[in-house]
């Protein structure tokens, strides 16, 4: 019987899970993830995780719950810089240990710290150990890393395309299957939020498929080239933003708000997030620069319900529809 992993459907999943996936298949373990969210996983991580926390780390706690029953270990990495600029959240830093020490009766975690500030082959030693903690030798756990790079360009290459994570993990899982260009719609909004809020349907209300629904098209951060977005530098700030995840949605912003080919820009936040806060304001007076471009923010908690989204989303659109209709005279 092989060794079971389990890899919780949430945070940088969104981001990393062919990555880690390949990994793991090619050392010979397998993966098991948790369920999409619903409900129930996300009133058990609301029961167990901190009062405090954002929804997202609510959300996790109940995507491990699902989970810890069915695995010999859980991978939850203490992922730090990956970038050797920025750093994660400070809840990523200390998830292994949140979740170590507020749930029972757990399998042994995964929890590898990751960051290449300390060299550029950090991450590779990184893999290394959780093939060693797997009892796989380090010549094999690097061979397995290479080819797991391999998956991740891949991904990212599809997710520059205009997919999102969904469609690009299925284009991947089915290699003969021949990838369909995203429809051309009549409006287009950059939808801005963090990864693990924006493509987790439950939590977002489904937010893209809503915007699909009503006829516009969308474009995200994770469809922007890395190196676009280091060309916005600073963002106009004395220093770059401190966390990673900020740090890119405003780079996204000021990109998308200068090359003026979007219709409308909404920002999707987690209440309790700190720095989503800070982002959200900083997107804000970029927003009032461009008035051109209407903006609009979106916060979302355990309590947002659907109609309340929906109809936001309707109004915003219709009027920025007929603004544009007017423009066009």
């Amino acid at each position: 019987m092989s060794i079971k992993v389990g890899i919780p459907r949430a945070l940088l999943f969104y981001l990393y899970y062919p990555l880690w996936m390949t990994f793991f298949n090619e050392i010979g373990v397998q993966v098991i993830t948790s369920g999409r969210t619903t409900r129930e996983i996300l009133d058990n991580g609301v029961r167990e995780a901190l009062a405090d926390a954002c929804v997202p780390i609510k959300l996790f706690f109940g995507h491990v719950m699902d989970l810890k029953d069915r695995v010999n270990y859980l991978f939850i990495p203490r992922v730090v810089c990956l970038n050797r600029k920025t750093v994660y959240c400070p809840k990523f830093l200390g998830l292994p240990d949140m979740i170590k020490y507020s749930l029972e009766g757990m399998p042994p975690l995964i929890d590898v710290r990751m960051d290449n500030r300390q060299g550029y082959g950090a991450l590779l030693k990184a893999y290394g150990e959780v093939g060693r903690q797997l009892g796989v030798s380090k010549a094999a756990a690097y061979v397995a890393y290479g080819k797991a790079m391999l998956a991740h360009a891949r991904y990212n290459s599809l997710l520059r395309q205009g997919f999102s994570p969904r469609e690009a993990l299925d284009l991947l899982q089915k290699p003969d299957r021949k990838p369909l260009r995203p429809k051309d719609h009549s409006l287009k909004f950059a939808v801005l939020g963090y990864p693990y809020a924006l493509y987790d349907s439950f939590i977002s209300v489904g937010l893209l498929d809503k915007m699909h629904k009503l006829g516009v098209g969308v474009v995200t951060a994770e469809n922007i080239h890395p190196l676009l977005l280091a060309l916005q530098r600073n963002c106009d700030l004395p220093k770059r933003l401190f966390w990673t995840f900020s740090d890119a949605l405003l780079k996204a912003a000021h990109l998308l708000f200068k090359q003026k080919k979007i219709d409308g820009v909404l920002h999707l936040t987690a209440f309790g997030c700190g720095p989503d806060s800070l982002t959200n304001k900083f997107i804000e007076l970029e927003a009032k620069k461009h008035r051109n471009i209407p903006f609009m923010t979106i916060t979302i908690d355990e309590h947002t319900g659907d109609a309340g989204m929906a109809t936001r989303l309707e109004a915003f659109v219709d009027m920025v529809r007929r603004r544009k209709e007017a423009s066009l005279g």
